[in-house]
């Protein structure tokens, strides 16, 4: 577990591909009760530790995460992700190129609950709700393409399914039609930064979250990161 950020409130973690923000059904320990346990030790605390779920990556995907010390701040950060006053970014490796190099895409998203997959439509569907990105091409390589994708709404896999419809499919994402998964079973697409003002302090907060320590991600940063 590799800490971004910690204050008096807020606590923001780098979650690798194999870690779960909140328990399910696989038993697996999750970041909550990790950080609980954190805490504890480190400030020696008797008793229950109070560390909040502010919001959640899907267990394949890697990045920064934050949760809440204090019910105030939670409380607090659920009101500004419901008033979208929080700005995240996210990387993602595709294969193919899309068409423009930078773009909206608005679609309409229906949830499956049974396969755990949502599905893009143009047109509004019965029990749909509206899905706004925008994308921005960062870099390229001979087989593959980073986008930094800006999210509008915040809809269930909205980012593997959106990209998926315009032919676009996240590097490793089986389950939204890429053909090969990756070596750590996780799908290329990184929770970049997260950027706001802390709830309690009235602070610009910004984090960053470094990409995993693979090949081609570290390629990307380098180009990126060259091109600054």
């Amino acid at each position: 577990m590799t800490i971004l950020y910690e204050d008096n409130h807020l606590i923001a973690v780098n979650k690798t591909t194999s870690e779960i923000v909140q328990g399910d059904k696989t038993g697996d320990k999750p970041l909550s009760d990790i950080l609980k346990h954190y805490l504890k030790d480190k400030y020696q605390k008797p008793g229950n530790v109070f560390v909040g779920v502010i919001h959640r990556l899907d267990r394949p995907v890697s990045g920064v995460v934050l949760f809440a010390k204090t019910s105030k701040a939670l409380a607090r950060m659920n009101e500004m992700f419901k008033n979208h006053e929080v700005k995240k970014s996210y990387w993602a490796i595709i294969k193919k190129m899309p068409i423009e190099p930078q773009a909206t895409l608005t679609h309409h998203l229906v949830r499956n609950e049974k396969q755990n997959k949502s599905f893009a439509f143009d047109k509004e569907q019965k029990d749909s709700q509206l899905a706004i990105l925008h994308y921005t091409l960062k870099a390229t390589s001979d087989r593959y393409t980073l986008v930094e994708v800006d999210l509008e709404t915040g809809r269930h896999h909205q980012i593997r399914c959106q990209l998926a419809k315009i032919g676009c499919p996240i590097k490793g994402d089986l389950k939204y039609g890429y053909p090969r998964s990756n070596e750590d079973g996780g799908i290329s697409l990184h929770a970049h930064n997260i950027s706001f003002i802390h709830p309690i302090t009235k602070e610009p907060i910004s984090l960053t979250a470094p990409v995993p320590e693979e090949k081609l991600w570290k390629m990307f940063e380098a180009e990126i990161n060259h091109k600054l």
